[in-house]
Parts: structure tokens; sequence; C-alpha cells
């Protein structure tokens, strides 16, 4: 009985640590999913969904650190991957802030440009929209 406690315990080898600083596989998935994203000929949705899951496996055991700041930085779509991923503990952290807030403006431009009196897209006097 000793022997069988033994066996299900669970023992992490010396040459395999939960977190590794080794990003070939991740490197390797990133370009093949940036090359994916850029395809002019249509991609498979198995073979996507399929590079993208293996990526968050890779994801998920490797630190973080400069090589995965710069592996990140060479392949966005792999960073979209990774920041989506880590949400929930840092926001929208690789997101370009000047992109991020360029856009809310541009938003917000549109909106009063269409809330002017007189604009295609203002609402009708009388309060009832035009019919599209």
């Amino acid at each position: 009985m000793p022997q069988m406690l033994a066996m299900n315990a669970t023992n992490t080898p010396a040459n395999s640590p939960a977190h590794r600083t080794d990003l070939a596989v991740a490197h390797v998935l990133a370009q093949l999913l940036e090359k994916l994203e850029n395809s002019a000929v249509p991609v498979g949705a198995e073979q996507y969904r399929s590079v993208v899951m293996h990526l968050v496996e890779e994801f998920r055991d490797v630190d973080s650190g400069a090589e995965l700041g710069k592996l990140l930085d060479s392949y966005p779509a792999a960073a979209q991957v990774y920041e989506n991923l880590n949400y929930q503990h840092a926001g929208l952290c690789r997101s370009a802030l000047d992109a991020s807030l360029a856009a809310e403006m541009a938003a917000r431009k549109a909106i009063d440009l269409a809330r002017q009196p007189g604009s295609p897209a203002a609402p009708a006097a009388d309060g009832e929209g035009s019919a599209a």
C-alpha cells in the first residue's frame, strides 16, 4: 500500500519546472498564428483554433519577462491572445494607450456630429427616426 501512495503523489521532475523561460515553441506558434491572421487564403476554423489553443497552453507554462515581451511585441496576434488570457489580472495591458485614446476621441466626435441638427444621422425633430 505505501507504494501505491507514492505512485499517486505528484512529483515534478527537476528538468521540467512548472514555468519555463524557453520560448521556442511559443515563438513558432506565434509566427504561425501571425501567418494565419494575415493569410490572403481563407483558413479553416479548426486549424486556427488549434494554433490558438496550443499557444494558450504555451503561455500558461512560460515565465513573463523581457523575452516574452519581445515575442509579444513582434507578433500582434499572439499579444492579443496573451492579453485576453491575462485580462482578469491586468486588463488590456498590452494595448497601445494612444490607439485606444484616438479611437475613443474619434467615436466621441462621430457621436457629437450625429447629434447636431441637420445631420443625416441625427434623430428626426418629431422623435421618429427615418426608415432605413
